[in-house]
């Protein structure tokens, strides 16, 4: 019989629980806003996928894309939003942020970093699928709605007057 000395014990800085909450209640919100289909993907403080949903429509290119605002956020330890706009007259810093990142890097909104009660960052959760004003709605609510705080802690407030072109609703 092991012993609790004997058994290496991980303390996950982001529960399964916490990021299946942040995931389903992201494609919820989705749902009533009435967005194109979503991508998302919650990411630990260490980069590892907790987990991730698309929904049934949703590109084959949306999962990386999700993947790389979460990434991109917690990598330069900013949201993706911030990324964009500390970046949007700086091409060349972004070009090698993209090098240095083999890519991954995606500094558009829709990356937004969780925090915990502390403020600590726990995790990211990026999402990918509408406009990233809409995505990062989405996640924002998402990640509030486990009790959990995120960054940036407010939505744009033009978000709802995105659109992907002048066909959408």
């Amino acid at each position: 019989m092991q012993t609790r000395e004997t058994i290496m014990r991980l303390k996950s800085t982001l529960p399964l629980d916490k990021a299946s909450g942040i995931l389903d209640e992201a494609l919820q919100l989705g749902r009533e806003s009435d967005m194109h289909p979503l991508t998302v993907v919650v990411l630990d403080a260490g980069g590892r996928i907790v987990a991730a949903k698309s929904e049934d429509g949703s590109g084959i290119l949306r999962f990386n894309i999700a993947m790389g605002k979460a990434w991109g956020a917690l990598g330069m330890g900013i949201s993706s939003r911030l990324i964009r706009d500390r970046l949007k007259e700086r091409p060349v810093f972004q070009t090698s942020l993209a090098a240095a990142s083999d890519g991954k890097l995606i500094p558009v909104p829709g990356g937004v970093l969780i925090e915990d009660a502390e403020g600590f960052t726990i995790g990211a959760v990026g999402i990918s699928g509408d406009t990233s004003e809409k995505d990062e709605f989405c996640a924002i609510g998402a990640i509030k709605s486990v009790g959990l705080s995120s960054e940036p802690a407010a939505i744009d407030p033009n978000w709802q007057a995105s659109k992907l072109s002048d066909a959408d609703k």
